[in-house]
């Protein structure tokens, strides 16, 4: 696991705020307690308490709701630089699940030292309020995606806002990026069978705009990609440090 000066999640922060070297102090800290989990082994249970938050430094994890009958939801996925559970850490009890993908690297983070560095560091309890109102306006689009839009614009502003997430800690770019996500996580995830998630990608390939094969998301025609999605990235703000 790479320092926190290198991390993801500095990465990420630094796309809102020059950090400063106390910062990125703090920052350090929060990574003491490194961990690794194995792929399908839940690290938060929905309705679990006085649970931990964490920082993913490398894999990828979903998040997901459980429903009565025993069938899940996946509201999100995670990749490195993203915070997991800090909601349910602030509001005490999870109303929801993580669930890693593959083998990942994380830090565990208890609430005692997340509330400590917020008093210490405003500036940092700034940028990581700003990480987690991206969070939310990308759930917000995952939302209208699901409600309004068709199952082709539906898939490529998925991928597309993918893309533009790993491209930010500097594992993604507007030529493609590693995927490890499988055709049902993405039925899951975007409200389709399975089935229809094979033809949708094969739709998109045969126009020429993006291949999803062995793991990889290839973009071929990415302007094309994006005319189709409508995709307006403004609600990412990766436009550059707002704080100075």
């Amino acid at each position: 696991m790479a320092s926190a000066e290198h991390s993801p999640l500095t990465r990420k922060l630094s796309a809102f705020v020059a950090l400063s070297e106390v910062e990125l102090a703090v920052l350090e800290r929060l990574h003491q307690r490194r961990r690794s989990f194995v792929a399908g082994r839940d690290l938060v249970h929905q309705g679990q308490s006085a649970q931990a938050a964490y920082i993913l430094s490398s894999g990828w994890v979903c998040s997901y709701k459980l429903q009565a009958d025993g069938t899940r939801q996946i509201v999100d996925f995670q990749v490195p630089g993203d915070f997991l559970g800090l909601r349910s850490v602030l509001l005490r009890t999870s109303d929801h699940s993580f669930e890693p993908i593959v083998d990942i690297e994380a830090a565990e983070v208890l609430a005692s030292d997340l509330l400590d560095a917020f008093a210490r560091t405003p500036r940092l309890a700034t940028a990581i309020l700003w990480a987690a109102s991206r969070d939310e306006a990308m759930v917000v689009e995952h939302l209208v995606g699901i409600g309004r839009r068709d199952a082709e614009a539906r898939m490529a502003h998925f991928l597309l806002e993918l893309g533009s997430s790993l491209a930010l800690v500097g594992i993604g770019s507007k030529e493609g990026f590693d995927c490890p996500l499988t055709q049902y996580h993405l039925a899951d995830t975007l409200g389709l069978s399975a089935v229809h998630v094979n033809r949708v990608l094969r739709r998109l390939r045969e126009n020429g705009l993006v291949t999803f094969r062995d793991g990889h998301v290839t973009f071929h025609d990415y302007g094309g990609l994006v005319d189709l999605a409508e995709f307006d990235p403004a609600y990412l703000d990766q436009t550059g440090p707002l704080l100075k």
